[in-house]
């Protein structure tokens, strides 16, 4: 269902940062996602709102868009496949017109556990998932991009893929995959005036992190400079920064966004 448009008395900015853009954001039904769909719609975009299984939590991120003036549209695929993925990408193209942001959010899930305890078949599951979700919805909107000579690509990536934990073997290596991917995406799309850039959380509240006991956050809280772990919007807040135009000449980059406990 596509929201309703522009209301009188909603705080939708008109002019925000990102009037007049079309985005497409895969994951988006909850946690990180979900929040940079509602920031990203709040600063003028038109928002697709990619998810798997949870068509009742996406509606609601709509809905919610869609309260404070703004265009979204809730869009069912599994962006491990090609099929789909291009579906997706032409139904949000033919509701909103071209994409011209993409963020790349979705994250194959793993099993938290030492490396002796995993099969590779598990590890196998999550490099795949992971860099799947990212080269088919790339592969999906980059031609468009290249036709308009515009175009900024966002992945979350994690700090995990720089500096590791136990437990966070598969999870730490195919986020590095992904961010491989960013750098050589990067370098060869640039020359067609398309930005690709990942951000890095740090321990960030959200469904996927509900696992760990509250003990290890708080613990994480006290060794963080800004003496808290992250929220959705924390990180949402950095994939705007990223993803407008105030960010013309950054590409290639790595961000983190952890309140300052991984510095480069």
């Amino acid at each position: 269902m596509i929201a309703a448009q522009t209301q009188e008395g909603k705080h939708f900015e008109k002019t925000g940062l990102m009037t007049d853009r079309v985005v497409l954001i895969t994951g988006a039904s909850r946690g990180i996602g979900a929040a940079t769909a509602k920031l990203l719609a709040a600063r003028g975009a038109a928002v697709g709102v990619n998810y798997y299984s949870n068509e009742a939590a996406a509606q609601q991120v709509v809905d919610a868009i869609a309260a404070e003036g703004g265009k979204a549209q809730a869009i069912k695929a599994d962006v491990r496949d090609s099929q789909q993925v291009e579906a997706m990408v032409q139904q949000l193209t033919e509701a909103f017109g071209p994409i011209d942001t993409l963020v790349l959010n979705a994250n194959a899930s793993f099993k938290f556990a030492p490396f002796v305890e995993y099969s590779w078949e598990e590890f196998e599951a999550k490099l795949l998932g992971e860099l799947k979700g990212a080269f088919h919805p790339c592969k999906a909107v980059v031609p468009s991009m290249i036709e308009h000579k515009r175009g900024c690509i966002i992945a979350v990536s994690s700090g995990l893929s720089r500096s590791s934990g136990e437990g966070f073997c598969a999870h730490s290596t195919a986020k590095s995959g992904l961010d491989g991917f960013v750098k050589n995406l990067a370098l060869e799309l640039g020359p067609h005036g398309i930005r690709v850039n990942a951000v890095a959380p740090g321990l960030t509240e959200t469904d996927a992190t509900a696992f760990q006991p509250q003990e290890r956050k708080d613990a994480m809280a006290q060794m963080t400079p800004l003496r808290r772990i992250g929220l959705p919007e924390d990180i949402a807040g950095a994939i705007l920064l990223l993803a407008s135009e105030e960010a013309k000449f950054i590409t290639g980059a790595y961000l983190p966004v952890s309140g300052g406990i991984q510095m480069l």
